[in-house]
């Protein structure tokens, strides 16, 4: 019995401490005593408790306006919204923060983690990519502000990852025709994508469905077309091999390559003939 007693008694204390903590938290949070925020908010932040202290943050930045530590406070409600995960609300803070306090000690590191939110925000290449974009900008404006940032490493790797994103949004897109077998569309589009960007990373794969593209909208014309259009083939070809002389389409290629000579061939003895 006694036991027992000694388990109740305990988990009593242990039920009153804890909403003791809690009313403490509440009556901060609610109070208007800046210093006994300030404390607890940079408590709860060390306690990893970053969600509370995000709130506290919130709190205190209307009552540090025009105070020494406004810039600290609004800085650590960003970051805390960052370190808790919530990146939309903790771009917004670190946008203003940045707007407002464009000299302050925390600017530089509150660019970066403002574009580590709005990388993190960004959809997989097939869906919009208006946010890739907006992420683009802002990295390439922080890399011309701030050449010999530490962050620039990082940024960099970004940059090329939401870059690679982008080039492979235009192929795809331009692909979608081939697949749906509309190969004038899809030899348009392709030859385009490269027309924007020459150094697109799928050069190769691009390059190669031009080239099939251009055999298979040949194949299906009348007869009077295929000729100029087997023609365009064989030039499509060359931009390929020439280019990509080990490409693992080579065999499919040549194989493509040898049809179109052979009707060629045929074709101009047909006319010798006339």
């Amino acid at each position: 019995m006694t036991m027992r007693f000694r388990t109740i008694a305990v988990s009593l204390l242990l039920l009153l401490a804890l909403t003791a903590c809690k009313t403490q938290y509440n009556l901060v949070l609610e109070g208007n005593n800046v210093n006994d925020k300030y404390k607890m908010a940079f408590e709860l932040f060390e306690a990893k408790k970053y969600s509370k202290a995000a709130d506290m943050f919130e709190s205190l930045s209307a009552l540090t306006r025009g105070m020494p530590m406004e810039d600290t406070v609004q800085f650590y409600w960003g970051l805390s919204n960052y370190r808790y995960g919530d990146y939309i609300t903790a771009e917004g803070n670190l946008n203003e923060f940045i707007e407002t306090f464009p000299i302050s000690p925390f600017i530089e590191e509150a660019k970066f983690l403002r574009i580590d939110c709005l990388y993190r925000s960004t959809y997989r290449y097939e869906l919009d990519q208006k946010p890739t974009y907006q992420a683009l900008t802002v990295i390439n404006n922080f890399l011309r502000d701030n050449p010999d940032s530490d962050y620039e490493p990082r940024i960099l790797e970004m940059r090329d990852e939401l870059n690679e994103r982008l080039e492979l949004k235009a192929y795809k897109s331009a692909y979608l025709y081939y697949h749906m077998e509309d190969y004038m569309a899809a030899h348009h589009a392709l030859k385009a994508v490269l027309k924007e960007n020459a150094d697109n990373r799928y050069r190769e794969e691009i390059l190669y469905y031009t080239a099939m593209s251009a055999y298979k909208y040949a194949e299906k014309s009348v007869p009077s077309k295929q000729r100029e259009r087997y023609l365009t083939f064989v030039d499509d070809y060359f931009n390929v091999v020439s280019e990509f002389p080990e490409t693992k389409y080579r065999k499919t290629l040549d194989g493509l390559y040898a049809k179109t000579q052979k009707f060629l061939k045929n074709e101009g003895e047909e006319n010798t003939d006339k």
